[in-house]
């Protein structure tokens, strides 16, 4: 027994020390490069192919194969990498989520280039470079491991490179050459993973698919590290070795032995699996979300019906043998899919195949039991999408990085555990029924499910859920507090993404007239990611042209020519557009301004010219105020207003850009109007009737009855059909608040506040003051623990409310970096405020919103993502104050905007709170926070001052 224990430690830590080995290379390259190298397992199985390349065919003796093969070609591979890949996307600006994207295509590129070079079959004869002693492959791990730390701690290199990890734009102002330490750590990366594939290749399956998959399932020992400790990821790798070795003396009896031998030869998958789903996720919840597209493609209905035709093709012209054409529609279906997932709600979701497969397997299982077939498979589809469920609710909380090993976490354990194990598929077989065994007529039928599949999310992208989708995929922080349910919207897409992969796997796996696990393997998933994101993943025309071209490549004379070429795409994100954008755009592109400047994105980041200012002098009311249809307006020095007439339809205003949003005559900031004695102006306390309090005046509902300042008894108005939300009788509170960072950090210390309704309190201080954090905590971002102060909302606890669920309740916010939603148009931003408020307000609302902001023109159709700096705070405060919000929480709503935007905004801010609306803003502008604030409190150091 003792003898037993000793070998299966001593074969445990030949394991254990391979997974050291990649765990050391992929913290050294993500501490260097901030890169999650997932296709570190592609450059193990290619360094391995070049040395046997180089000691079975070319001849070479081992000790000068393995130098070349480790001190040459593995770190060549790796500064190819870096220059070639990864620096260019740095330079670009590019967010993690993207470089992810380049990882999964160099994966999927090296994979197919090994294929076309090698061929696919599995190789027994690779060379034993340290032997069998596994104690010599342990002190080569420990003495590199000492190596990295000691020149990590000890030489000017570590200190650079230290330096480079804690703030890298910092280390370049101090001379550090960023690039030279990135370049280092890629090339000791693709070292280590060289000599983890030379070390592994001998004792596993030398085959293009096998080893890749192999070294990614021993990330784990990476994630538990926290991509940061090189101790913690050799111990981890080791200990799950020995642990994985052990397991193999087990065999119980009855249904656990199966599982239990499945564990034991998998237990880095369960690791995995632990670590990306239990413990805290790697990255972070920023701009790691797949990036919107840069324009929306338009597919014109001629293409449409050339697509239509080609797919009816095989139907008149092939002959009775279809089986390449019938796996088309049915991966269609599947990468349908990761449109849902990916293309529309941005999240990067790689188990897809194993949904797939499942939805297969459990056709194949209902079907076996005697079920038809076809309702075997419209069974198998709910039953994946609980599954979907299940596997899913763990995962949607983790963004970017940590979602991306979460859902490749579930793929390979669904794959390991489920589809390639004889206790779930033996005997399976998975024929046709009746009167669909001619291709031909099964080719049909999968032709209209396509159809329908396609109907189906094209309804769901046309409304209320795909625009919120989109919002999620644009700004997620903006999305909550739109009020959009984030979690439970990722949940949904989740969930249908795996009943879609479902039903493509089940018409997959009927097509083929068999349960065939390797249709479905993690690898072949990892490519139908990468081709629905090279052709466009916001595209219903992308899965019908990425299932033709695998289906294609795959079935001519050279195995890998698909991979090959999705995957040099994908590498190279970020410098190749969408092949999609190819295609006509479906919205206006950004027109001149003017002066003949052009119309950018929030990426601008400062204001632009946006025409002259209004010339007549005039403010649009505010949204409680508008006088329906006819778009009253109010003049900026209280004289009677006039009505002016819609524009005619279609008409072009007389600037090339955006309407401006309208100033006083002279457009300072000085003819702003200031309150008097911290009263609302002229117009005394709100009324206890429940009625807003009247401004200086105000448009009388559709019929346009206006009330001049300090004039008659206002009127009381009707609250609209669904109710607008009621002015809160105690408003928003902060109790004795204090919140603290983890390390010890104090942000908050006992801080109270009360904001008042139909009063507009600013909050000032410099930076690092607090500010941000109390109106963080207001609006529900940040929400502190238990016995560390309250927030309450008219009386209520609110304290452990989400964002979401706050604006719902009437909290509105803005953020002070620009929170829209660039694939939407403006009008659809502005519709999103409205429609994720719960039913709450005016349906009239947006229309409202959209004349306050001077947004009603041809400027509503426009895509946010062609517009300047000024126009996109307009769209953010209209987005707003289309739910009907009773308080409005702006982070420094003027940044960004030249004088007379600010001017007006001024105005529309204090009219807004004299029409009953509770306003606190965070602003740095001492000219606005005068201009319109009733209460001043000042912080510091966590606390309020006065």
């Amino acid at each position: 027994m003792t003898s037993l224990t000793y070998e299966l430690t001593l074969a445990g830590l030949a394991v254990g020390s391979a997974a050291a080995l990649t765990g050391i290379g992929l913290v050294v390259t993500y501490r260097a490069t901030g890169v999650l190298n997932l296709a570190h397992g592609a450059v193990a199985m290619i360094c391995a192919y070049v040395l046997r390349q180089l000691v079975v065919e070319g001849g070479w003796p081992l000790p000068l194969g393995a130098l070349v093969t480790l001190l040459v070609v593995a770190p060549a591979l790796g500064l190819v990498l870096d220059r070639g890949v990864f620096r260019p996307l740095a330079l670009l600006g590019s967010n993690p989520a993207q470089t992810l994207v380049a990882t999964i295509g160099v994966f999927v590129l090296l994979v197919g280039g090994a294929v076309l070079l090698w061929g696919p079959g599995a190789r027994d004869d690779a060379p034993v470079l340290l032997g069998d002693d596994p104690w010599t492959q342990l002190a080569a791990v420990v003495a590199l491991a000492c190596l990295v730390g000691a020149v990590t701690r000890w030489t000017r290199f570590g200190r650079e490179l230290r330096a480079v990890v804690d703030n890298r734009p910092l280390a370049v102002l101090a001379g550090i050459d960023a690039d030279r330490v990135a370049a280092a750590g890629w090339a000791f990366g693709s070292f280590t993973a060289g000599l983890t594939g030379v070390l592994l290749a001998p004792y596993v399956r030398l085959d293009p698919y096998g080893m890749p998959l192999l070294v990614v399932e021993v990330i784990a020992v990476a994630v538990i590290a926290r991509m940061r400790s090189l101790p913690v990821a050799v111990a981890a790798a080791l200990a799950i070795g020995v642990a994985q070795a052990q397991l193999t003396r087990l065999h119980p009896e009855g249904w656990a032995e199966p599982l239990v031998q499945a564990v034991g030869a998998n237990l880095f998958v369960v690791a995995l699996l632990v670590a990306a789903l239990v413990l805290p996720g790697v990255g972070g919840k920023g701009r790691d979300a797949l990036p919107p597209p840069a324009r929306a493609a338009h597919v014109p209905p001629a293409l449409w019906l050339v697509v239509g035709v080609l797919l009816l093709l095989p139907l008149g012209l092939a002959g009775s043998d279809l089986h390449t054409a019938v796996q088309v529609p049915a991966l269609a279906v599947i990468l349908l899919s990761l449109v849902v997932v990916a293309g529309r709600g941005g999240q990067i979701a790689l188990g897809q195949a194993a949904y797939a497969g499942l939805g297969a397997l459990f056709t194949a299982l209902l079907a076996s039991a005697g079920i038809p077939t076809l309702l075997a498979l419209v069974l198998a589809v709910p039953m994946v999408a609980v599954t979907g469920l299940v596997t899913g609710r763990p995962a949607i909380r983790r963004h970017g990085l940590a979602l991306a090993l979460a859902t490749l976490a579930v793929g390979v354990a669904v794959s390991r555990f489920v589809l390639t194990q004889p206790y779930a598929t033996a005997g399976l077989s998975l024929g046709r029924p009746a009167g669909l065994s001619d291709d031909r007529a099964f080719y049909a039928l999968e032709l209209v499910v396509l159809a329908g599949c396609l109907g189906l999310v094209a309804a769901l992208r046309r409304g209320r859920t795909g625009r919120a989708l989109a919002a999620l995929r644009d700004h997620e922080p903006g999305a909550e507090a739109a009020g959009v349910p984030v979690p439970r919207l990722k949940l949904l897409a989740f969930v249908l993404g795996a009943a879609l992969a479902a039903l493509g796997g089940g018409l997959l796996g009927l097509g083929l007239r068999a349960f065939d696990p390797e249709q479905y393997d993690p690898v072949r998933g990892l490519l139908w990611f990468a081709a629905v994101l090279v052709l466009g993943a916001d595209s219903l025309l992308t899965p019908l042209a990425a299932a033709a071209l695998l289906i294609t490549l795959d079935a001519g004379p050279q195995a890998g020519t698909a991979a090959a070429l999705i995957g040099l795409l994908a590498a190279l994100t970020g410098r190749v557009p969408p092949l999609m954008n190819l295609l006509p755009s479906a919205s206006p592109q950004a027109r001149p301004l003017a002066g003949g400047r052009t119309a950018t994105g929030p990426a601008g980041g400062r204001a632009r010219g946006h025409g002259p200012p209004a010339t007549d002098g005039t403010v649009p009311e505010p949204a409680a105020r508008t006088g329906g249809a006819g778009g009253t307006s109010v003049p900026a020095g209280g004289r009677t207003p006039h009505r002016r007439p819609p524009p005619a339809e279609g008409a072009t205003p007389p600037t090339e850009g955006p309407s401006p949003l309208p100033t006083n005559g002279t457009g300072s900031a000085d003819a702003t109007p200031r309150p008097a004695e911290g009263r609302t102006h002229g117009h005394g306390p709100p009324a206890t009737d429940g009625t807003a309090p009247e401004p200086a005046a105000r448009t009388g509902g559709a019929g346009g009855t206006s009330v001049p300042a300090g004039g008659r008894t206002p009127h009381r108005r009707p609250p609209p059909a669904e109710g607008p939300a009621p002015v809160p009788r105690e408003g928003l509170r902060v109790h004795d608040l204090t919140l603290t960072y983890p390390g010890g950090v104090t942000a908050l210390s006992h801080v109270s506040l009360a904001l008042s309704p139909a009063r507009v309190t600013a909050l000032v201080g410099p930076n690092g003051a607090g500010k941000s954090t109390l109106f963080d905590c207001l609006a529900g971002t940040l929400r502190p623990r238990r016995g560390e102060g309250r927030v309450t909302l008219d009386g209520a606890d609110i304290t452990s409310r989400s964002a979401h669920a706050r604006t719902r309740l009437g909290i509105a916010r803005t953020f002070q970096r620009l929170a829209v939603f660039p694939s939407l148009t403006v009008e659809e931003n502005v519709r999103l405020g409205r429609e994720q408020n719960g039913g709450r307000g005016d349906p009239a609302a947006v229309e409202r919103s959209l004349r306050l902001f001077g947004l009603a023109g041809p400027v509503r159709h426009r895509s946010a993502a062609d517009l300047p700096t000024g126009t996109l705070r307009r769209v953010e405060l209209a987005r707003a104050l289309a739910g009907g919000p009773h308080t409005l929480l702006l982070d420094e709503p003027a940044a960004g905007l030249d004088a007379a935007e600010t001017a007006a905004l001024a105005r529309i801010l204090a009219a807004l709170a004299a029409d009953g609306l509770t306003v606190l803003v965070v602003e740095h502008d001492p000219d606005l926070v005068a201009g319109i604030a009733h209460t001043v409190h000042t912080m510091e150091g966590g606390r309020i001052l006065s």
